[in-house]
């Protein structure tokens, strides 16, 4: 009795098998998910990779450069004008390009320089005033997973590459998702928890599809946080959210809006809504400019989250910029101030921000794990080693599958069995420009190559 039991599930198991594969749209949506997870789930990887330890970025860097960061306090500070004038003695002929005080007592202040061409950090100890020691700013150990995150240091190659991986996990996202919705199952076994009692096939296949259904909300969120930064994507998008509304609001403005085709992103870092913001300029009157000791006062003043940064003008017409890159997205804020009267020519903050801008902004802080602190550290990496362990394992799911000499994909329906999944697909290439791009490319290489060549032809089941 017992193994006619098992015979006949597994009798039931095979002719579910045969009806899914029987159908024309089951197989198209399988093959997509297929070539998407093959071509993209290795860049999937190392987004989750990097995107993990950059993550505890504050706890690694506080352990890497704690000689450099902290400080004994003993008194009073000195004044900033004099821990520049430490760094000029150090590097006469160096252009200096910041100023950081710090954002506690025992943290080091740092002066951005540029010698030699290379971009330069110089660590102060503010009550001695003596330097602690200089690191070069390419040389930061999380600015290379940075730039691994997010351009695979390629530059603008790498940029779109991971823009268009992060835009083929949506379809990856779509597709697994209707493989994996039930379809005539009693139980939520392969649902919402693996069968580990099912045998080995069942439970490998649960294995990625269970574990992929329980990350979803959190890859998408990752995804669409992490999209503005894109270069291709994140820079139109950011134009229209900047272009859609009546600009920025007047209240940032202590004078007329400047007429600048300079916009702040092209002199200093800045939150993502203050990137597009115009640089307005000092107004010369033959006087003699602020001491950074001003600006800090004034910096004081009008309430700048203590990670706050200063930016120093190198020319006549140039302002100070004051940047704040806080944990919490609410603390946000770019203030722009005349060099010579000090007088605040532009004041942007989280409150000013439109809804577009606000709602970036909370992700990109969300994104990075700041946000909520710790919690949202633990949290994004979950999912981040949830995006490894589904990857993994629909690898070897697919190799435990795969026919000798073949790839393994389910065979390519007509264009005519496909309209419903190519109006969804279409309708992401239009959204995400990059997809649409690429979907021509594989239409082309598959109906001008993949199918004259028999060979080929037979090994991807075309």
């Amino acid at each position: 009795m017992e193994t006619s039991r098992e015979e006949n599930q597994v009798s039931a198991q095979k002719n579910t098998k045969k009806q899914k594969l029987g159908n024309p749209l089951y197989r198209t949506v399988w093959r997509w998910h297929f070539y998407a997870g093959i071509l993209f789930a290795p860049f999937l990887v190392i987004l989750a990779v990097t995107g993990s330890v950059y993550l505890f970025k504050p706890q690694i860097e506080q352990v890497l450069y704690q000689e450099y960061y902290e400080v004994n306090p003993q008194g009073e500070k000195e004044l900033g004008s004099q821990q520049i004038e430490e760094v000029k003695k150090l590097y006469p002929n160096a252009l200096v390009t910041s100023y950081r005080p710090g954002e506690t007592d025992d943290r080091s202040s740092e002066v951005g320089i540029i010698s030699h061409d290379e971009a330069l950090t110089v660590f102060i100890n503010p009550y001695t005033g003596e330097s602690m020691g200089t690191l070069k700013d390419e040389d930061r150990i999380m600015d290379k997973i940075e730039e691994i995150h997010g351009e695979l240091m390629a530059g603008t190659l790498g940029d779109r590459i991971v823009e268009l991986a992060a835009c083929w996990a949506i379809v990856l996202i779509v597709t697994g998702l209707f493989l994996w919705f039930p379809k005539r199952k009693k139980g939520m076994g392969g649902v919402l928890f693996p069968r580990f009692k099912k045998g080995s096939k069942i439970l490998r296949r649960d294995l990625h599809a269970v574990p992929a259904f329980w990350i979803t909300a959190g890859m998408l969120f990752l995804i669409f946080t992490g999209l503005p930064w894109s270069g291709f994507w994140g820079t139109n998008f950011q134009s229209i959210a900047t272009n859609s509304g009546s600009g920025y609001p007047p209240s940032i403005w202590t004078g007329s809006t400047p007429t600048s085709a300079v916009q702040t992103k092209d002199i200093v870092e800045v939150p993502w809504a203050a990137e597009t913001l115009e640089v307005p300029k000092s107004n010369i009157q033959g006087l003699v400019p602020l001491s950074i000791d001003n600006v800090v006062d004034i910096a004081n003043r009008e309430g700048m989250h203590p990670s706050y940064t200063i930016s120093i003008p190198n020319d006549k017409e140039g302002v100070y910029t004051l940047s704040a890159f806080p944990p919490k997205a609410q603390d946000e804020a770019t203030i722009h101030i005349d060099q010579y009267s000090g007088a605040v020519l532009a004041d942007y903050r989280y409150d000013y921000y439109g809804f577009i801008g606000k709602l970036v902004a909370l992700g990109i802080t969300l994104h990075k794990g700041t946000q909520f602190g710790f919690l949202n550290q633990l949290v994004s990496l979950a999912i981040c080693l949830g995006i490894i362990f589904i990857a993994v394992s629909g690898f070897y799911l697919w190799l435990k599958r795969k026919p000798k000499k073949e790839l393994g994909a389910p065979k390519a329906p007509s264009i005519r069995t496909m309209k419903v999944f190519l109006v969804v697909l279409i309708g992401l290439g239009i959204v995400f420009p990059l997809v649409g791009l690429s979907l021509i490319f594989v239409w082309l290489l598959d109906w001008l190559i993949i199918k004259k060549i028999p060979a080929v032809k037979k090994f991807m089941n075309a």
